[in-house]
């Protein structure tokens, strides 16, 4: 990395498995950082809106907290219709993505079961 840049990326040459070899996210790291097309700024689209317009970051992550919880409080299931507990939401799924790393995913997992969100996947295993 030079100047917060990336400049290059290569396997291990010395990996029994990959030999070297870099897989599909490996070769397009460089892009996600890059790319002249990245986003920078948080993009909303409101309900039967046609045009997307930018929000400040604040702005956003209060609007995604304020309906995780409107949603968690709605749809919350202290126990089973057989009376067994429960504690959870069925309102809220999350699907992660691959392009996150294994420290991210396993933060993400971790707050959704503190949420009691037991719908959680991820696309890697898909």
């Amino acid at each position: 990395m030079k100047d917060g840049e990336v400049t290059h990326i290569e396997g291990d040459q010395a990996s029994p498995v990959s030999r070297g070899r870099l897989c599909p996210k490996g070769q397009a790291s460089k892009s996600y950082v890059q790319s002249p097309i990245r986003e920078y700024k948080v993009k909303y689209r409101r309900p039967y809106g046609t045009q997307w317009e930018e929000l400040d970051l604040e702005t956003a992550m209060d609007m995604i907290a304020d309906r995780v919880i409107e949603t968690r409080a709605a749809t919350w299931q202290t126990e089973t219709e057989e009376g067994n507990p429960a504690n959870r939401t069925l309102g809220i799924g999350n699907l992660g993505g691959a392009t996150l790393d294994n420290e991210e995913n396993y933060l993400i997992k971790k707050l959704m079961t503190g949420l009691g969100v037991v719908q959680v996947e991820n696309q890697a295993r898909i």
